[in-house]
């Protein structure tokens, strides 16, 4: 992967070159008939070819990042927001993992533990298990002198990759230039906002410091949970760009799907359970809503929580009015939703009632599986398909970008509606709202009462 500034410039401008090179031959095929009845048809990009599709994705895949964080954050748009083309890119980024050799892992590791840092553990796989954005994740074992003080043996080790956090705000910069050149996204994104949030976030994320303080905060929020069990750290292998904590076994929830109706339905509900806590129990989420950080113990059937970088907390007066945005969502109040909205900042009063429709229509979809009384099953909805519909719409008319902190926050929701969905779970989503947002005290001390 490469590390410094000057060769990911270097292969940001090597990628818009191919781009160009292949969007001109594409043309070129057009124009001389000799393209695909599928490539000639006016609505896809000469940029979207076939070739352009496979040079970004591997380019992007190898420079991780700002690059691949970029394509998260876009790809919980709906795919039908945007073109075929630049779904699949977003999807196969998401899907991709090259790891970074060893020789790079030394050096990061000699400079952050020290040089004789091998010392502290019995074992170390130099082949990492796991990769993601910013970082890759090698199993080992603790020796005994550390392992008699943690009270564990079997570690993650997560080292940062070099460069990432050094190269963001260029990244960034590159990226932006290079999604507007060739047109990639669709009008509506607000794409300077997505730009802005992914740069915070990369910032946090790249701070590992700040993601053992945010585990350790949640493994005592949920020390007493029934369910949910978090990784202890272990402080003295940790800094700023390697995390050492607790080897946590399980299986993906992405693979949950061949699981009984009856683990479907405990792994749906308490995963909406921890979302809601999160935010009106808690007031501090991890908005990281891949499936790979939810980890099912079919012997204890306890549900690991992994990596809490994404992890934050929110502003009293905004969790206030989005309380209230549910509640009329769940109440099926159309006035409330649109009042509350546009508190939020969500709406600014101005919009074409084509679009003031569309945004409550979405926002009361989003509300239905909390309107419904008893069991709500999410195997048999129509909410992402009703959502779908609304969002053409809203793209062409909105008038303000969503406010800052529902790109986070949505992430995590639409995470544990998606995840409902694929577990085909039946969930008593009106009970748990109810049950938790009953105790949610607001800015002026007042509560709901049901």
């Amino acid at each position: 992967m490469p590390s410094n500034r000057v060769s990911r410039l270097f292969h940001y401008g090597s990628l818009a070159v191919g781009l160009g090179f292949g969007a001109l031959g594409e043309a070129t095929k057009r124009w001389s008939g000799l393209g695909t009845l599928d490539s000639q048809s006016s609505s896809t990009s000469v940029f979207l070819t076939r070739a352009n599709v496979d040079r970004i994705v591997t380019k992007l895949t190898r420079m991780r990042g700002a690059a691949l964080k970029l394509g998260q954050m876009l790809s919980i748009q709906d795919s039908k927001s945007m073109s075929p083309e630049i779904a699949e890119v977003l999807q196969r980024v998401q899907n991709s993992a090259n790891y970074v050799p060893i020789s790079q892992v030394e050096k990061t590791v000699n400079r952050e533990l020290g040089p004789n840092w091998r010392a502290e553990f019995a074992s170390f796989n130099d082949a990492p298990f796991a990769a993601a954005s910013i970082g890759q994740v090698h199993e080992a074992r603790l020796g005994k002198n550390v392992q008699e003080q943690v009270g564990f043996d079997k570690v993650a080790v997560k080292v940062q990759y070099p460069g990432v956090a050094n190269s963001i705000d260029s990244d960034l910069n590159n990226l932006q230039s290079l999604l507007v050149m060739s047109k990639l996204l669709p009008r509506g994104m607000y794409l300077d906002n997505s730009i802005r949030v992914a740069r915070r976030e990369l910032h946090w994320e790249c701070d590992y410091q700040r993601e053992a303080d945010a585990m350790t905060k949640f493994g005592t929020l949920l020390a007493d949970d029934p369910v949910f069990v978090v990784p202890r750290l272990v402080s003295d292998l940790s800094s700023k760009m390697v995390l050492t904590a607790e080897f946590m076994d399980g299986v993906h929830l992405k693979h949950a799907e061949g699981y009984s109706q009856e683990i479907r339905d405990y792994i749906g509900t308490h995963i909406m359970r921890l979302c809601l806590q999160e935010l009106f129990d808690f007031e501090f989420m991890q908005t990281d809503p891949n499936w790979a950080n939810f980890l099912y113990n079919e012997h204890t059937g306890k549900i690991a929580l992994l990596d809490f970088g994404a992890s934050r907390s929110f502003d009293k007066s905004f969790l206030d009015k989005y309380l209230c945005v549910l509640k009329a969502a769940m109440d099926g109040d159309r006035e409330a939703c649109r009042h509350w909205s546009k508190e939020l900042g969500f709406l600014t009063g101005y919009e074409a009632d084509v679009m003031t429709q569309a945004h409550v229509d979405s926002v009361l979809e989003i509300g239905k599986p909390f309107r419904a009384t008893g069991i709500y099953d999410f195997g048999n909805q129509d909410v992402s398909s009703n959502v779908r519909s609304a969002i053409p719409v809203m793209l062409r008319h909105r008038l303000t970008p969503p406010p800052e902190e529902t790109y986070s926050l949505h992430r995590k929701l639409s995470g544990a509606f998606l995840l409902c969905i694929k577990l085909r779970a039946r969930v008593p989503c009106q009970d748990l709202f109810k049950g938790i947002t009953s105790k949610y005290t607001f800015s002026d001390g007042a509560q709901l009462v049901y």
